[in-house]
């Protein structure tokens, strides 16, 4: 048993350093990753976008994994598609549903059950942004009976700010507009997300403020489906390839993330 696991991983790495055109491996790798005839992306949709996040535009979607995604296509040949959700946890949920191929999204010990992950390509420390005019200062004055926490529902910073706060009330919520307009209108106290959207978040609502403590780091990390270890086999070197050859620092560096540092993992 132990040599044929062994053997069916030389397979894989045969299979994707093999990629030709007219090969068997190449039609093995495109029925996997690509079994519709186009390269499904899963993103996450929100005003701010990011190294995780995309944004909605008058064209269709902008954000790192957008272009990630559409270079990955492209090398494989086939056409582009995104497949927009309002969280992350739904991109989670439908993993098992053969509703996308490829995502790019934070990794955690509950998700890694749930799909395969390939190289970290970003890591962000996650904090809150408290309302206009609270009096919150810090985590020991967050961290109160009666306090009201946002947080984007079935998320790993959701899942972190839930193991991280002992008093504060955490309530998931499906979308970051939702969270933005209850944030704005005084009706929670916080909102716990990454540091970077959550500077750009309190660049559009007056008086909230920055925590400037961390209560854990978030990594994000390209993704597949549970079983598809073509897939990943090739997600992999395309990540390694992207963090040498520039493609990634471009595509965060067009996405407003010119001082985001690269991650070696």
């Amino acid at each position: 048993m132990r040599d044929l696991s062994w053997r069916r991983i030389a397979g894989l790495f045969l299979c994707v350093s093999m990629m030709t055109a007219g090969s068997a491996c190449a039609d093995a790798l495109k029925d996997e990753i690509a079994p519709t005839g186009k390269l499904r992306v899963a993103i996450g949709i929100s005003p701010a976008g990011g190294a995780y996040w995309s944004t909605r535009t008058e064209n269709g979607y902008a954000g790192v994994p957008v272009d990630l995604g559409k270079a990955l296509a492209e090398q494989l040949g086939v056409p582009v598609e995104y497949v927009a959700y309002p969280n992350s946890g739904q991109i989670t949920d439908a993993a098992s549903k053969g509703a996308w191929d490829v995502s790019f999204l934070p990794k955690d010990p509950e998700r890694e059950t749930k799909m395969l992950f390939g190289p970290i390509y970003e890591i962000a420390d996650a904090t809150y942004i408290v309302k206009p005019g609270s009096a919150i200062k810090d985590f020991a004055s967050l961290d109160q009976p009666g306090v009201k926490v946002a947080a984007v529902n079935d998320t790993t910073t959701m899942r972190g700010a839930v193991a991280h706060l002992k008093n504060a009330r955490v309530t998931g919520y499906q979308t970051y507009d939702e969270i933005f307009n209850l944030l704005k209108g005084g009706e929670v106290d916080a909102f716990a997300l990454s540091r970077d959207q959550l500077n750009a978040l309190a660049k559009k609502i007056a008086g909230t403020r920055v925590l400037d403590e961390t209560f854990k780091q978030t990594v994000t990390a390209i993704a597949v489906p549970l079983g598809h270890n073509l897939s990943l086999e090739y997600a992999t070197k395309f990540m390694t390839d992207a963090k040498s050859n520039g493609l990634l620092r471009n595509a965060f560096d067009n996405n407003g993330l010119k001082d985001t540092p690269l991650r070696a993992k």
